[in-house]
């Protein structure tokens, strides 16, 4: 790994890419992105289905996306410190009981406010436990990261596009009472295949504190224009577009198209996350983030359908090209991160750059309702729209992210984690997401 003083110990990868670690991995992350992707449909039926209207969703909604940003990189430095797998299957054991819980309620009856919020909470904070890793681990259970992340990222637009559409079904023909209770079972079926993970050993080291650990972490993110520079792109399209996106854009299709609309949009931009994944295993710019930023001009497409909300197949045509914008610049960006960020920090130097993307995030739902109410529901979309084409600009003006150039492939030896004290200066990272703001 770049920026490594020198191995640990060093094992033989497999040149393919199906080996059974990865495999497990693989249905780990599908399986937790289907129930996840449940959520935001589910819930946004639900606050409007008791009465809690535009603010309820954004209330909730932001309250999980807050303590998941505010925790995330306590999560990244226990990662570094402990290993990732232990802290992964805990917040899978503590988003099943979350989630199950709020099933039960939905079903037995009208679940308060606060309860909703409390929940909520908890799951951003089980999430924050679990996000570190899905990073730190790829290079562990696979041999070509780049390749790896494109299967990751087409399996993920599988269900992205799955979960959405079972959720939009099931709130339509029984309650979102039953989509938590699916998503809990995901959470159980991730948790079981972590556990099964054969990995290699871990050396970590805990001579240092955590004030330490952070202040390691902060430094090799600073260090790094093109990190803090993408870092700043998000806030204003957490703000204006992520944050917004889920709670007006629920209304305004619901209120166009019925309430299994909503889901099926979800679903037609996981499709398009499908076909921008498939592309970005075959297609590897010289130069990533400019490649992906090329890409994330498709991505304004999103808000701009839901601002319109046109006839059904022009919605869901909108949404999908905008996944696959999305989706082809998340794969460049995550195979970024894991090759320039030196392995024994990665999880640290993760864990910034996630608590950076989608910081703003909560802010947006929390003043979408309010925001909407003084400028219209359809105008503050536009807004978003000109918001998302104008941070794809800037991913594209910037010269230290336009400029980056991709990491040349390592040989077949990988290292296992080194002492931090150990590790020379390594280069970046960045995940994110639908990751992110997945």
């Amino acid at each position: 790994m770049p920026g490594a003083s020198g191995p640990v110990e060093g094992r033989a990868v497999p040149s393919r890419l199906w080996t059974p670690n990865f495999g497990l991995y693989f249905t780990a992350r599908v399986v937790s992105q289907v129930g996840d992707t449940m959520i935001p449909v589910a819930t946004a039926v639900a606050m409007l289905s008791l009465g809690y209207g535009v603010s309820g969703i954004g209330f909730t909604l932001g309250a999980w996306m807050g303590a998941y940003a505010l925790f995330v990189v306590f999560g990244g430095v226990l990662a570094d410190r402990f290993h990732a797998r232990p802290m992964m299957v805990g917040a899978d054991a503590a988003r099943l009981l979350v989630q199950g819980s709020l099933a039960v309620y939905l079903w037995l009856g009208h679940p308060p406010l606060w309860f909703m919020i409390t929940g909520a909470l908890v799951g951003g904070i089980a999430t924050a436990a679990f996000q570190p890793g899905t990073s730190s681990l790829v290079p562990q259970v696979a041999a070509d990261a780049q390749q790896a992340n494109g299967v990751l990222r087409v399996s993920e637009g599988f269900a992205s596009m799955a979960g959405p559409a079972v959720a939009g079904s099931l709130v339509a023909a029984v309650s979102p009472g039953w989509a938590f209770g699916i998503d809990a079972l995901t959470f159980a079926i991730s948790g079981a295949c972590m556990l099964a993970l054969r990995l290699p050993p871990f050396l970590p080291d805990r001579s240092a504190s955590t004030l330490a650990n952070l202040r390691t972490g902060w430094e090799e993110f600073r260090s790094r224009s093109w990190m803090w520079g993408v870092i700043l792109i998000w806030w204003v399209l957490g703000v204006l577009v992520w944050g917004p996106i889920t709670p007006l854009g629920a209304v305004s299709i619901i209120h166009a198209h019925g309430r299994a609309a909503f889901g099926y949009a979800e679903a037609a931009f996981g499709a398009g996350c499908i076909v921008g994944g498939i592309v970005a295993i075959r297609v590897r710019p010289a130069r990533p983030l400019l490649g992906g930023g090329i890409a994330m001009l498709l991505f304004p497409l999103m808000p701009l359908a839901a601002a319109l909300a046109p006839a059904l197949p022009l919605l869901l045509l909108g949404y999908a090209v905008s996944g696959a914008g999305w989706a082809f610049w998340g794969v460049q960006w995550a195979t970024t991160v894991q090759t320039q960020i030196p392995e024994d920090r990665l999880n640290r130097v993760a864990a910034y750059q996630v608590a950076g993307s989608i910081l703003a995030v909560p802010l947006g739902q929390v003043i979408a309702g309010p925001a909407s109410g003084l400028f219209g529901l359809h105008r503050f979309l536009l807004v978003a729209t000109a918001a998302a084409l104008g941070c794809a600009v800037a991913l594209l003006a910037s010269p230290p992210i336009r400029r980056l150039r991709r990491v040349a492939a390592t040989a077949e030896v990988r290292v296992t984690h080194l002492p931090a004290d150990g590790a020379a200066d390594g280069a970046h990272l960045k995940r994110q997401g639908s990751d992110s703001a997945q």
